[in-house]
This record gives structure tokens, C-alpha cells and sequence, in this order.
């Protein structure tokens, strides 16, 4: 399910319109802060070592496009420093954002307090996986933001992990585990984590797609694509939860897919 930034009564009080999608939620855009905290394994590097290249991504629709998609006023996920010009997120974050190849777009890219917008276009997809890896070009470089580390090597099971997201738009820091990669047609090669700051199992939500996810040294090991939820109705309320505690919630792209070109 992708997510947009939109004008109306609902969003006055943080809520965001959606287009349904069979199967789990994708994540894509909008949001507001909460104050990052997360128990991390002991021994694994400390989580705001990590946040200098870990950024909020928007682009602002222009109004051809606010037209086609009425109400819908920008697109928001999460992305992270490959290099000084070159952002990593995901496929459907670049997509929504309607990217391409050959124009400049204006984005809005912010680390903590400081925030520039600047020209990107995409530069390729990455990945066999059902979703790719985004790696998008900057034509200026972002100051201050040195690219990470990738882990190349597969995940192993029970590995301790964090994850830094900007759901709604402010930073989240999430610990949590590999479970396993994924198999059937859906998941099949993807890595399925289960992750959570606290209590709080959505805390990779809305505008957290693309991600990074870290091993304990600090090097990139996957990128954040969906969140599994489930929906019960409650009386007049509808409530959005996670999956049973003991159980993958996360689904994740593999960083090796970043080496592997998809043509696109």
C-alpha cells in the first residue's frame, strides 16, 4: 500500500487516505515523530552512531500531478546515503514518487534538524526480488552525509539487528532480529525480520519503506519494504496491529540485491 500527504479533516488529526492493495501493507510516506528509543543488543554498535546518513525523503507533487491524484500533495519514505550522490530506497517509494530515468525532480531530504531539497532522478533498480532495491542519483551532493557499509554476506538466524526510519517524517530507531528469508512466490529470497522499540511492533510504519537495516558492526544488511499488519474492527473503530510476538513482522530486501542488476 503506498501512502501520500494529503489535505483534509483526517489529516488534521494524522491520519492518511490509501488505496488497498492485496496482501501485506506496503509502506510508503506520511507521519509525525516520536522519540527515538530502542533496547539494542549489547555489544552491537550504538544506533545514533548511524543516523548522519539515514535520511526523510518527500517529493512535492506539482499540480499536473495533484490533479491526476486529487488531494494527494506529496509522497514520503525513507532513504539512505549509498555515497554523497547516490540515495538508496525502494521500488515503490521511487515509483510513487514518479521518478525516471531522464528528468531531475525536486526532493526534500532531511537528517535530524537540516534539511535540503535537491534535483534527483533514478539512477537504476537494483534485484530480483518481487520488490528492488532504488538507487537514486543527487545532482549535488549531500553535505555531511558519507555512504555506509553493505553486509554481503546472508543473514543468520537469530542475528541481532537495528533499523533508523522517519515515519511520519521523524526519526525511529528499531531493534530486533532475522528470523528467516522468505520462500513461495511472494517472499521468496526476501528477509523476514521481526522488529520493535518497546512494545510498539509498528514502529517500521508508514514512511519507513527503504530503510536500512544494520548487522551489529554498522554495515547495511537489508532494506525495509513492508510491514505485515492486520486490521480488526473494534465497535466503530477500525485498529491496525502487528503480528504475534515471536513472529516476522518485517519484510526486508536482502542488501546483496544492490550488486544484481534488474534492467531497470
Amino acid at each position: 500500500m503506498n501512502f501520500a500527504i494529503r489535505w483534509g479533516r483526517r489529516e488534521r488529526r494524522r491520519a492518511l487516505a490509501a488505496h488497498p492493495c492485496a496482501g501485506p501493507r506496503w509502506l510508503l510516506s506520511i507521519v509525525v515523530l516520536v522519540a527515538a528509543s530502542a533496547r539494542v543488543e549489547a555489544g552491537c554498535i550504538e544506533p545514533a552512531t548511524l543516523a548522519h546518513s539515514t535520511a526523510s525523503i518527500t517529493r512535492h507533487l506539482d499540480d499536473k500531478e495533484q490533479a491526476e491524484e486529487p488531494g494527494v500533495l506529496a509522497i514520503r519514505g525513507t532513504g539512505w546515503f549509498l555515497s554523497p550522490t547516490s540515495v538508496v530506497t525502494v521500488e515503490h517509494v521511487a515509483a510513487s514518487m514518479k521518478l525516471s530515468h531522464q528528468d531531475w525532480k525536486d526532493v526534500e531530504l532531511q537528517i535530524g534538524e537540516s534539511r535540503q531539497s535537491i534535483p534527483v532522478r533514478a539512477q537504476r533498480l537494483a534485484g530480483s526480488h518481487k520488490e528492488k532495491i532504488a538507487v537514486l542519483e543527487l545532482r549535488t551532493a549531500f553535505a555531511g552525509a558519507p555512504g555506509f557499509a553493505l553486509r554481503l554476506a546472508p543473514l543468520v538466524r537469530e542475528e541481532p539487528l537495528v533499523s533508523l526510519a522517519y515515519p511520519n517524517n521523524r526519526l525511529r530507531v528499531a531493534s530486533g532480529r532475522f528470523v528467516k528469508y522468505g520462500d513461495g512466490d511472494k517472499f521468496a529470497g526476501m528477509a523476514l525480520l521481526e522488529m520493535y522499540d518497546g512494545e510498539d511492533r509498528l514502529v517500521l510504519d508508514h514512511g519507513a519503506s527503504g530503510a536500512p537495516v544494520f548487522d551489529c558492526t554498522g554495515r547495511v544488511a537489508a532494506v525495509v519494504s513492508n510491514l505485515f499488519t492486520r486490521t480488526m474492527q473494534l465497535m466503530s473503530h477500525a485498529i491496525r496491529t502487528s503480528t504475534a510476538w515471536g513472529s516476522e513482522n518485517v519484510v526486508s530486501v536482502p542488501i546483496p540485491a544492490l550488486t544484481v542488476s534488474s534492467g531497470g
